[in-house]
C-alpha cells in the first residue's frame, strides 16, 4: 500500500460514520496486539481548550527529554498531523505500513460479521500502533468527541485525566444538558488516577467531583482566577500562577492564560508521578508551545487573525479577546461553519463586532454549511453580508476591503483555517513531517522552537 492508496482507504472508511462505543475499537486493538497497553497516558477531554493544553504539555515534556506521542484532531494542514511523536508527523512510510495491518484486520472483522471499524477508530488504533513502534515514554491523548464512549477510552494506564472547559456541543451524541455532556467527558477518569479540571460551571463541576470521588481520584481545579499580574498580548503573554512567577506564553487570545494554567497543573501532576522537568525546561517549553489556528496572527497592517472558534463558548471567548485587543478597530469577518454547529448563536455573539461579514463554504467537508445559507442567517442580524464563491475569493475580498489599520478575522470550522494560513503564506511546505508551519512573526522575534529529545535543533517550527 502506497501513500495514495492509504489515503484513499482512509477516505473510504468515512462511510461507516460515527458509532460511539468501545466494542469495535477493543476488538480491532486486540487483533493488532493491543498496542495501547504498556504506555502511560495524559488523557484530555473537554469542549474547548484540549489542543492548547496538550500543546503546552507536549512542548514541556519534549523539552524535558521525554519521547512524547500526541494524538489530536482535526488536522489543519495534513492528515498525518493528527499523529505525532516529539512534535513530528507520523512518517508516510509508517502510515502506509500501519494502514496495511489495519486494513487486513478490519477486513477480517467484516468477514466475520462484525461491524467494520469507523474512520476514527482506525485512526486511533493507528496512533496506538505508531506510539508503541516509536517506544514513547508518555502519550498525550485527546478524545475525539465526548469521552466515555470515545474510541480513545480503551486506554487503562492514565497518569492524569484532564477536563478542559465544557460547554454545549455534539448534543445529538452527548446529551442535551451540560450535566449529561459532563458525564460523557468525565468518562475518561480511571480508578485512582489523578484528575485536573479547568474551573467549570456549577452543574459541570458537580458531575466531575462526584465521578472523581466515586473512583477514588484526586481532583485538582486549575482556576484561572488564581493567575495574577497578567499581561495580555497578541504574540506574548505573561502571568504568575502559584510557584511560577513571570510565566511566558506565545499563544494569543485572552483565554490562553486559562489553558496554560490547566497545563501547569497537569505538569505538576506528572512531576509527582516521575515525569520531572527542570524549571528552565518548563519555562522554555511553555514559551515554545505553538498551536496554529487559535487566535493566530498571520500578518499585520492590516492584522489578519485566524481562530478556531466553532461553538457558542468559543465564540464568546473570541468576542472577549477581540474587544480587548482591538477596541474601536474596524473588523472584517471571514466565516465558514458546519451544518451541525450552532452558527446562529455564534453570529448572535459576534456580529456586532464586524463592519463586514464575508461567508464561505468550508471546502471538502460533507458537513459544510453553504456560504449562501450562512449569509442568509447573518443577514438577519447584520446589514453588510457577502457570500464568497470560494475560500480564495473570501481572503481576497477581505484584503481588498481592509485598510492598514483594520483587522481581518477568519473563524469558524477548523477545516478551512489551515488553507487560509497557506494562502496567506503563514504555513510553509511541510515536507515529510519535519515542519508543521513557519510562524514568521515568532521567528522574527527569535522565538522559534528547538525541541527534540536531546534538546537539540529539530527544525519542527
Amino acid at each position: 500500500m502506497n501513500y495514495r492508496e492509504a489515503m484513499e482507504y482512509v477516505e473510504r472508511t468515512s462511510r461507516y460514520g460515527i458509532s460511539p462505543g468501545l466494542d469495535s475499537i477493543r476488538e480491532l486493538c486486540r487483533r493488532m496486539g493491543d498496542p495501547q497497553k504498556g504506555m502511560k497516558y495524559v488523557h484530555v477531554a473537554g469542549t474547548n481548550g484540549k489542543g492548547s493544553v496538550s500543546a503546552y504539555a507536549v512542548s514541556v515534556l519534549v523539552r524535558g527529554g521525554y519521547r512524547v506521542g500526541r494524538y489530536l484532531s482535526p488536522a489543519l494542514f495534513d492528515y498525518r498531523e493528527e499523529i505525532q511523536v516529539n512534535n513530528r508527523y507520523i512518517t508516510r512510510k509508517s502510515l502506509c505500513r500501519g494502514m496495511e495491518l489495519l486494513k487486513e484486520n478490519c477486513d477480517g472483522m467484516a468477514a466475520e460479521g462484525l461491524p467494520h471499524p469507523t474512520m476514527f477508530e482506525i485512526k486511533t488504533a493507528l496512533a496506538f500502533w505508531y506510539f508503541r513502534e516509536e517506544k514513547c515514554d508518555i502519550v498525550v491523548l485527546e478524545t475525539g468527541m465526548g469521552g466515555l464512549q470515545d474510541a480513545t477510552n480503551v486506554v487503562e494506564d492514565t497518569c492524569t485525566a484532564v477536563i478542559t472547559s465544557i460547554s454545549m456541543d455534539h448534543m445529538q451524541f452527548l446529551g442535551n444538558t451540560l450535566a449529561e455532556i459532563a458525564a460523557q467527558k468525565a468518562g475518561i477518569l480511571k480508578p485512582g488516577c489523578r484528575v485536573v479540571s479547568a474551573a467549570q460551571k456549577p452543574e459541570v463541576a458537580e458531575v466531575i467531583e462526584k465521578r472523581a470521588a466515586d473512583l477514588g481520584c484526586s481532583l485538582t481545579i486549575a482556576d484561572e482566577g488564581r493567575a495574577s499580574h497578567v499581561k495580555y498580548g497578541l504574540e506574548k503573554q505573561r502571568f504568575d500562577y502559584g510557584i511560577w512567577k513571570g510565566m511566558e506564553i506565545n499563544l494569543g487570545g485572552q483565554y490562553q492564560v486559562g489553558n496554560a494554567v490547566v497545563a501547569l497543573e497537569v505538569l505538576r501532576s506528572l512531576a509527582e508521578q516521575g515525569f520531572t522537568v527542570s524549571d528552565e525546561q518548563l519555562r522554555r517549553g511553555m514559551s515554545e508551545a505553538r498551536w496554529p489556528g487559535r487566535f493566530t496572527v498571520l500578518g499585520k497592517r492590516p492584522y489578519f487573525i485566524v481562530d478556531g472558534a466553532h461553538d457558542e463558548d468559543g465564540a464568546r471567548k473570541l468576542a472577549e479577546s477581540v474587544r480587548f485587543y482591538f477596541p474601536g478597530k474596524r473588523l472584517i469577518f471571514i466565516m465558514g461553519m458546519l451544518k451541525d454547529k450552532e452558527y446562529g448563536k455564534m453570529l448572535a455573539l459576534t456580529h456586532d463586532l464586524a463592519d463586514q461579514i464575508i461567508t464561505l463554504t468550508p471546502p471538502d467537508n460533507p458537513r459544510a454549511l453553504s456560504a449562501y445559507e450562512l449569509a442568509q442567517e447573518a443577514a438577519k442580524l447584520h446589514g453588510n453580508v457577502t457570500a464568497a464563491d470560494s475560500l480564495e475569493e473570501a481572503v481576497e475580498m477581505g484584503r481588498l476591503l481592509a485598510g492598514k489599520e483594520d483587522v481581518i478575522l477568519a473563524f469558524g470550522s477548523l477545516s478551512f483555517l489551515g488553507r487560509v494560513m497557506e494562502i496567506t503564506g503563514y504555513a510553509s511546505e511541510k515536507g515529510d513531517g519535519k515542519e508543521l508551519y513557519r510562524p514568521a512573526v515568532y521567528e522574527k522575534a527569535g522565538k522559534g522552537s528547538r525541541n527534540n529529545r536531546q534538546g537539540k535543533e529539530a527544525g519542527r517550527k
